[in-house]
Order: C-alpha cells, then sequence, then structure tokens
C-alpha cells in the first residue's frame, strides 16, 4: 500500500511538471504571436501616425522583441517560430530605415543650416556637433573639393548668413585637416588642398560683401 502511494505521488509529481511545462509552451508561443501581430499593426498605420508616434513605436517594439526572443528559447521545437520571428524582424527593420530616413529628411528640410551641411558635405556627414572625424588623409581632398565647387556654383544663392555659416563649416574642416597631416596625408593633396583654399578665400571675401551690400540695398527699399 505504501509503494502504491508513493508512485502515486511521484505520478502527481511529474503530471505537475508536465502541466507547468505546457502553461510554459502555450505562453512562449503566445509572446511570438502577439510580436508577428505587433509588427503587422505597426505596418498598417499611416505615414502621418507613425512619424508623430514613432519614438514611443519603437521602445516598445524593442520590449516585445526582447521578450519574443526568450520565448524562443522556451519553445522545444522553435524553427517554425524562428522563421515567423526573422520574418517579422525583417519587415520591422525595413520600415524603421525607411522612417527613420524620411524623419531625417523632415527635420533636414526644417533646418535650413543642416540643409546647407548636406549640401556641401553630403547627405547627413555633418551635423549640428560640427564633428569631421569621418574626415581621413584618403578623402579629404574631396572633401574640399566638393565643399568649394559646391560653394561656386552656389555662391550668388547665398544671404551673408549662409556666408556666415559656411565660413564656420570651412574652419572646422581646416581644423581636421590639420590632424590629418599628421595622418599620412601627401604633399601632392597637400598642394592641391591649398590651391582649393586660396580660391574659396577670395570667393567668400567677394561674395559675402556683395551679400551685405544686397541686403542693405533690400533693406532701404
Amino acid at each position: 500500500m505504501k509503494r502504491k502511494h508513493l508512485l502515486f505521488g511521484i505520478a502527481l509529481i511529474a503530471i505537475g511538471f508536465t502541466s507547468c511545462k505546457d502553461e510554459k509552451q502555450a505562453q512562449a508561443e503566445k509572446t511570438i504571436n502577439n510580436y508577428v501581430v505587433y509588427v503587422d499593426s505597426v505596418k498598417n498605420v499611416t505615414a502621418a501616425e507613425l512619424k508623430e508616434n514613432w519614438q514611443d513605436i519603437e521602445i516598445d517594439y524593442q520590449q516585445m522583441a526582447g521578450e519574443a526572443e526568450v520565448a524562443l528559447a522556451d519553445l522545444k521545437d522553435n524553427t517554425a517560430a524562428q522563421e515567423r520571428f526573422n520574418a517579422s524582424k525583417d519587415k520591422y527593420e525595413t520600415l524603421k530605415a525607411q522612417m527613420e530616413a524620411e524623419i531625417a529628411a523632415a527635420n533636414a528640410a526644417a533646418n535650413p543650416k543642416q540643409q546647407l551641411r548636406n549640401a556641401l558635405f553630403g547627405e547627413g556627414k555633418v551635423g549640428e556637433d560640427m564633428n569631421f572625424d569621418w574626415v581621413n588623409a584618403g578623402n579629404i581632398l574631396s572633401v574640399y573639393r566638393t565643399f568649394v565647387h559646391t560653394a561656386e556654383d552656389n555662391k550668388d544663392k547665398y544671404s551673408r548668413e549662409d556666408w556666415d555659416e559656411i565660413k564656420l563649416m570651412y574652419e572646422a574642416l581646416d581644423s581636421r585637416k590639420n590632424t590629418v597631416e599628421k595622418e599620412g596625408l601627401t604633399s601632392e593633396d597637400n598642394g592641391k588642398i591649398s590651391g582649393l583654399k586660396v580660391k574659396f578665400s577670395s570667393m567668400y571675401t567677394v561674395n559675402r560683401i556683395g551679400a551685405k551690400s544686397e541686403e542693405a540695398a533690400e533693406a532701404k527699399k
């Protein structure tokens, strides 16, 4: 009789473990389903709503993605679940890249100084921090060329304030050049940069004075 009760007790414990394990599996599947549904729901939101609420959406996504990754480890056979997770992750990453590009473009459009920086150095290369660490001995000549040629092509469109901003960028680039000279800048490239610097200096002086004179004339009207 004692033996029978002992076996019965062991059976109950085993059933308890199985039940807990099944519950854990079910919860893991539910978590992954919630993640997949969330990504699909985000993709169905209008572009305007996405832009307005993107920061909150990203926070929610990261939390749900983390929970889903933990849930994958709790599944016995997670091959199908992993595929679903990966597919939803790819969907979201594609949407994220698109949204971040649109938000950056909108911010740039609303910021004339950033538009100027983008035109002179390339999209997103230089921000408000005026960081030029990306400029090195291998690309500094092309950076100067793009800067000077772009300024030359648009010199008649710039206001006095534009020229002042351009001068600040030019000085920041020059400061970076002092560092790059010690990091392998060739004498040939250095000579070509010197020529571009002379060209810019004379162009800046003439056109800033001209822009200031035009603004003064407009103010008198």
